[in-house]
């Protein structure tokens, strides 16, 4: 691992502004550690790595933990943009450009685990890629892992679009030997080329399907989950039943997908790309999205069924639910935004 080489803290509030407090003061005290291709990393003192996800209705896990803040993946449609917020950063662009490293993550989650009680779900990478291109060198996810390693009875679920997670292989299936483990990845399209414009740094989707072929064969369990399906882009029935049957293929354990939601923070940075790359849409898109976040109920109806045959088509049962996160595409739109938390 990679020591942190704090090189110099960017400035703290500016006189005149409001004293910065919680997440955003800790954000501001953070040390610049590297600044290249339009990403800066930071380091991020943490009080605690496990989030409760706290809300009135059930939801599919109980605790969630994001060993990083910001994304460098750089997803046009990408939910998670408005943590940045909490830290005082109202630009969009800063949650790929601006990485947060959380410090001390392996110490801090076996004080954490002493709260979590038994049938409590931890999801990982809820809200940021726990295999982005920070983790190749700053190692935070792997630490939280060996920690899950010395445990046992934990209900653990990994979301990631990367297949670096087959770097971990080995200590993913010393967690699963104690623990109930699940590890999704999230595969948007068959298409290289249309991957490339929605998700601009993530790994290649066959990549990612040879991931959940690696990891079932090494005895984690693995799936696929398809969120979001982006109307009029990736939600063709020929598309949704190439991913169905590729993810079969590989042997991949469950399939899920979920329409695209789009809260303020994401609008401002899809609906650009949206006019550069689809403008035919556009108006369709403002439309859609006009007065909501989410598609109406009509459209997520129909690709819920779709999904459904597709599954039964290639074979896929409906095996694994409500488990470490996997169901959370399963919930209703409304509570999408609440099972995402930092």
């Amino acid at each position: 691992m990679y020591p942190l080489i704090e090189i110099e803290a960017p400035e703290a509030a500016v006189s005149g502004k409001p004293e910065l407090v919680g997440i955003a003061k800790l954000a501001a005290m953070g040390a610049s550690l590297r600044q290249g291709h339009f990403v800066e990393y930071f380091t991020l003192p943490s009080r605690a790595l496990l989030n409760r996800c706290v809300s009135n209705r059930r939801m599919p896990f109980t605790w969630t933990i994001n060993p990083y803040r910001g994304c460098e993946f750089a997803c046009k449609y990408c939910y998670a943009r408005y943590t940045h917020e909490f830290m005082e950063m109202r630009d969009g662009v800063d949650f790929e450009r601006k990485i947060y490293v959380k410090q001390q993550a392996a110490w801090l989650l076996r004080q954490d685990l002493k709260k979590v009680k038994r049938g409590e779900e931890i999801a990982i990478g809820t809200a940021t890629d726990p295999y982005q291109p920070a983790e190749k060198r700053f190692e935070v996810t792997r630490s939280i892992l060996e920690e899950f390693a010395l445990h046992t009875g934990f209900e653990i679920g990994i979301v990631t679009k990367s297949d670096l997670v087959l770097r971990d292989i080995h200590v993913l299936r010393r967690v699963s030997e104690q623990n109930q483990l699940f590890v999704n990845l999230t595969i948007t399209t068959l298409d290289t080329k249309l991957a490339r414009i929605l998700e601009p740094r993530a790994p290649r989707p066959d990549l990612r399907l040879n991931a959940v072929k690696e990891l079932n064969l090494a005895g984690v369990k693995t799936g696929v989950i398809c969120a979001p399906v982006v109307p009029g882009i990736t939600d063709s029935p020929a598309a949704l039943d190439a991913l169905v049957k590729a993810t079969s293929d590989v042997g991949g354990k469950y399939i899920y997908a979920n329409p695209l939601f789009l809260k303020p923070c994401s609008a401002s940075v899809f609906l650009p790309f949206l006019e550069k790359e689809f403008p035919h849409l556009v108006e369709e898109y403002r439309k859609r999205y006009a007065d909501k976040a989410f598609v109406s109920k009509a459209y997520a109806k129909r690709i819920s069924e779709l999904m459904v045959s597709l599954r039964k088509k290639h074979g896929i049962t409906k095996e694994i639910t409500d488990r470490a996160g996997i169901s959370a595409h399963n919930q209703p739109q409304e509570e999408q935004m609440a099972l995402f938390g930092m």
